[in-house]
């Protein structure tokens, strides 16, 4: 088993409306959140922004399985969207099975208190810490990377 890597990594849960970042300490202990961005025309720059910012060593980008392992409507638009940012940097972006990131943030809320609606500008954040953290905990059982790379050239479904 090799050696977990070190160094930041981002993680990235897309959504239609937001996009929730998260970021780790460079010895992978605990993801963080980072920011909520605006799903628009220049969330992939302000993305790769903070990766920069962060000096991430790569950006993990949930991808959403359905629970029967196949493809769900909002899978295309994360490997759309983890496809242009591998086409806009140099830093590896690994695709990682996200299933139930978010309903374990929304859980996670309301456990703390949370309505749903008040919920609604960090849920996506909570969502990326939570699959950054699933990525860093796999890699360091496993001593491989989590996900699957992103070739900037990859086809899109």
């Amino acid at each position: 088993m090799s050696e977990f890597r070190r160094g930041v990594r981002i993680g990235v849960d897309v959504g239609r409306a937001r996009v929730g970042v998260a970021r780790c300490d460079p010895d992978g202990m605990l993801a963080t959140p980072l920011e909520t961005v605006a799903r628009d025309e220049g969330s992939v720059s302000r993305v790769l922004e903070l990766a920069a910012e962060y000096e991430a060593l790569e950006l993990l980008v949930g991808l959403p399985i359905g629970l029967s392992g196949h493809d769900t409507p909002s899978t295309a638009d994360a490997r759309a969207f983890a496809a242009e940012l591998a086409a806009r940097t140099d830093r590896v972006v690994r695709l990682v099975d996200e299933r139930l990131s978010t309903v374990s943030a929304h859980a996670a809320l309301r456990q703390s208190g949370r309505s749903q609606r008040s919920s609604r500008g960090i849920v996506d954040q909570v969502a990326a810490v939570i699959l950054l953290q699933n990525a860093l905990d796999i890699e360091k059982r496993s001593g491989h990377a989590s996900g699957t790379p992103v070739s900037p050239a990859q086809e899109l479904d």
